[in-house]
């Protein structure tokens, strides 16, 4: 008896994709106090590796535990950097202990992983606000609404975890500050892409710079952030 072939199986690749992805989706987030940094190299200086503090730590759904630095235009999971211009990422570094690890810190793939088995969020259709933290690093967001509209910069007062695994920065809408210090749940605060076309992140340091009108740094600015761009013109 002949067997009849078997129905060739449609793959649907976009929603292979769709699943992949959700997998790499940040569920739980966890700030470094410890002072752990990512450490990155620059074609520019290959002789050379550079330090920059972890704000956070993130459980992904398949498990994954990455370090995260505000980067460009997102807090972003430290070995997605892959840029040899701006950034190529080497490893998590100890400044005590100077150990270059390249896998994220024992006890805070524990922490994350109990954290997240108990806050045990249930899936719902609308996207819920997840967690809110702090942003324990002085952090600035360089933000830019449409060609006519000067650049702003704010500090960035706190990082919003959604439930689609999306990051949102905090910053103050200085007109509703009622009290200060300003933390994470006032209602002064507001997502960065609520109301800006473009949320650029910077560290404390360069951020100075910038507010001190160093030239090469606001031309450096200009160039990264605009193509063809110039500060002159703002």
């Amino acid at each position: 008896m002949g067997m009849s072939p078997r129905p060739a199986r449609v793959i649907d690749l976009e929603t292979m994709r769709q699943k992949q992805q959700a997998k790499r989706r940040l569920v739980r987030l966890s700030p470094e106090l410890d002072g752990l940094e990512m450490v990155y190299s620059l074609a520019s200086d290959p002789e050379s590796l550079y330090g920059m503090p972890i704000l956070a730590w993130g459980l992904r759904e398949n498990g994954e535990v990455v370090g995260l630095v505000p980067w460009m235009e997102a807090l972003t999971p430290c070995h997605l950097l892959d840029d040899s211009e701006h950034g190529c990422f080497i490893g998590y570094r100890d400044p005590e202990t100077e150990e270059l690890m390249d896998m994220a810190p024992p006890h805070k793939e524990s922490e994350l992983e109990h954290a997240a088995a108990y806050f045990d969020y249930e899936e719902t259709r609308e996207i819920t606000l997840i967690q809110q933290l702090p942003d324990t690093l002085g952090t600035h967001a360089l933000c830019i609404d449409d060609d006519q509209s000067p650049w702003q910069l704010k500090q960035v007062f706190g990082w919003r975890l959604y439930s689609d695994g999306t990051i949102e920065a905090l910053l103050v809408d200085e007109t509703l500050i009622d009290s200060t210090p300003v933390l994470p749940g006032d209602p002064c605060l507001y997502p960065g892409h609520s109301r800006h076309r473009m949320v650029y992140f910077f560290q404390r340091s360069i951020a100075n710079r910038i507010r001190e009108q160093d030239p090469a740094t606001l031309e450096a600015l200009a160039l990264m952030v605009i193509p063809g761009g110039s500060p002159t013109s703002h």
